[in-house]
């Protein structure tokens, strides 16, 4: 140690093997450092001798010292003393001897010039891989929105702070374009911030919905019969385009248009030629087929 080498560490009260048990969980053998570094100092703050980490101790003259300065420094020593002897013991082997001999300040200093650098890449690899991701459409919300969480919960252990409404909207954002209802829907009914663990619970409720309806419009869905006209009369309503191509109603289909309304009547017949547009265009782009 820097400053008073001949001061020897008390010996542990049973108040520092308390936080010693509690520390140990997290032993620090490098990679770990952010981690063993806040349960550090939550246990310290706890004991008011967190300010060891990031204060030198100075020297004194004890002749010209007021009584408060060598109080102070006295106090700032038997803190220093306990704390280094905390961080030592919780420390893996080939980290004690590398540091045996240091106070808090300088092991802080030294450990953080250490591995920041590596800290730092862990963030920016998290970051962007929360960035990357998308939902797409057929996969599990669940699994999804699991998966960013994870991420989250791994920037704030590298001491980043995720504020609620930024979480909430990096993962409305990362949704695919079928959950686009779901997200009006939300920003029209909830006016407070809910928590994460909530949006989850009501994303497999509208999957759950969306699922659902999709498999009881399959089996509804209205029968369309596409050909293409050669000349020829189709019976049954029709309705031509200038590619010879005519939407023919099936009989239930009929009976049902006559009892729509005007815009119900124009959106299925929107419906209707987009469908045969589309068919079309895959007609003119494939390949002829050449017969012998």
């Amino acid at each position: 140690m820097s400053s008073c080498d001949e001061v020897p560490p008390p010996p542990p009260s049973s108040h520092n093997f308390t936080l010693l048990s509690v520390l140990a969980k997290e032993k620090l053998f490098g990679t770990n450092y952010m981690d063993w570094m806040r349960n550090l100092k939550m246990m310290l703050h706890s004991e008011n001798k967190e300010y060891v980490l990031t204060t030198t101790i100075l020297e004194i003259n004890q002749e010209t010292a007021t009584a408060e300065e060598i109080a102070n420094y006295g106090q700032h020593m038997d803190d220093a003393t306990k704390v280094s002897y905390i961080m030592i013991a919780t420390m893996a082997r080939k980290l004690q001897k590398t540091y045996e001999d240091y106070w808090p300040y300088e092991v802080n200093t030294s450990l953080s010039q250490v591995f920041h650098k590596k800290a730092r890449q862990e963030h920016y690899e998290v970051v962007k891989s929360l960035m990357a991701c998308k939902l797409k459409e057929g996969e599990f919300v669940c699994t999804h929105v699991q998966k960013m969480q994870r991420h989250v919960e791994r920037l704030e252990k590298l001491n980043v702070n995720f504020d609620k409404d930024l979480t909430i909207d990096m993962v409305l954002n990362s949704l695919p374009i079928s959950y686009d209802q779901f997200i009006l829907t939300y920003h029209l009914n909830n006016t407070e911030t809910i928590m994460l663990i909530e949006l989850h619970n009501l994303l497999q409720t509208a999957e759950a919905g969306m699922n659902k309806s999709h498999s009881n419009s399959s089996v509804s869905a209205p029968v369309i019969a596409v050909q293409q006209s050669k000349g020829k009369k189709i019976k049954g309503h029709t309705h031509p385009n200038g590619n010879g191509w005519s939407i023919m109603l099936s009989p239930v289909e009929q009976k049902k248009s006559q009892t729509l309304t005007p815009l119900m009547l124009l959106i299925q017949r929107n419906l209707y030629a987009f469908i045969v547009a589309k068919r079309a265009i895959g007609e003119e782009a494939a390949p002829s087929t050449c017969r012998k």
